[in-house]
């Protein structure tokens, strides 16, 4: 294992971030584990640096998550099984799967990050969740240096949420991710503008590959490229409203969108309430709310972690006293 010194975290979070790491390694086999689980302190681990806001320096043992690998365990004649290293780029393994015609993963083209961050975060998008497809989740136990699998009812995995964030979390580091994907696709084009864009796009037949391709053809109107202005894409959780609360939200806001959850519950798209709050292409500083999608913070230049925390709570502020409603960050906090 070789460790690096003080260094700089700015190249390795998509929000442009200036940090430094006291100390820093990359992690390219399983090999490597044991010797890292020996070193003191706390070990914190980098994916695509999509999902996290570094606020300050970084003490401890930051580790590059560099896994890789793609293997097909099995397959019947409704499935194939897929082992996933966790450092193999999201977007890379749902091309993948799109060229062997295998389904499931389809709706959540061009998310950013790696697989590793995938359970963790349950990543959704467009009426679909990582959760569906997953089958098991291998970890390295740091406390008990060995190596643990989780069944999908074992990840406990909820709205962007996972154990991975509670009992488990900073104990454990995810390595493989067993997907199970759909030889016989089920198209899923209700959610979000599909049908409109593959109708604008000429797609005369639907297919998985049409599918994606309209997906990454919204995000890409949609949502800022981190090469071009820093940013860690949908900042906010769509937050869970109790009917009860929606209907007299209504009575003031009668264009108010939901998504129906459950009986008693529905979900209100955090990036409407922000727009209706008027801070859509909000500037504090170096910093902002995207001008075409307000869920997205921005780093307008050489913003600081601690600058974008500030503008997420004027956010949560302002929403909570515009609507009653308690946004969440789905970003993580360094």
């Amino acid at each position: 294992m070789q460790v690096q010194e003080n260094i700089s975290l700015k190249p390795y979070n998509t929000f442009g971030i200036e940090a430094g790491a006291r100390h820093f390694t990359v992690l390219n086999n399983r090999e490597q584990l044991a010797e890292i689980t020996e070193w003191p302190g706390a070990k914190h681990i980098i994916g695509g640096g999509s999902n996290i806001l570094l606020t300050r320096d970084v003490e401890g043992l930051t580790i590059l998550n560099k896994l890789q690998g793609i293997e097909k365990i099995k397959e019947d004649a409704q499935h194939v099984w897929l082992k996933t290293a966790s450092g193999e780029v999201w977007h890379q393994l749902v091309m993948y799967a799109i060229s062997h015609g295998w389904a499931g993963i389809e709706n959540l083209a061009l998310i950013p990050g790696t697989v590793g961050a995938a359970p963790m975060q349950n990543i959704g998008a467009y009426g679909v969740e990582v959760k569906e497809v997953i089958e098991e989740v291998t970890c390295w136990h740091w406390e008990e240096q060995r190596y643990i699998t989780l069944n999908n009812a074992q990840c406990r995995f909820g709205y962007r949420d996972s154990i991975f964030k509670h009992e488990l979390k900073e104990k454990v580091f995810i390595t493989d991710v067993l997907f199970r994907l759909n030889k016989q696709p089920v198209f899923n084009t209700s959610y979000g503008a599909i049908s409109q864009e593959l109708e604008r796009m000429g797609a005369t037949e639907l297919s998985i590959k049409a599918i994606a391709d309209a997906v990454i053809a919204i995000r890409t109107s949609k949502l800022p490229d981190p090469k071009v202005i820093g940013n860690a894409g949908s900042f906010f959780k769509n937050p869970s409203v109790s009917k009860l609360l929606y209907d007299e939200l209504q009575n003031r806001f009668p264009g108010i969108p939901s998504y129906p959850i459950n009986e008693t519950h529905v979900k209100v798209p955090a990036g409407w309430l922000i727009e209706q709050c008027g801070l859509k292409g909000y500037t504090m500083g170096n910093t902002g709310v995207h001008e075409k999608q307000a869920l997205v913070l921005v780093n307008k230049g050489n913003a600081t972690g601690k600058e974008i925390w500030e503008l997420s709570e004027k956010v949560l502020q302002t929403v909570q006293e515009q609507f009653g409603i308690t946004l969440e960050r789905e970003v993580q906090t360094w």
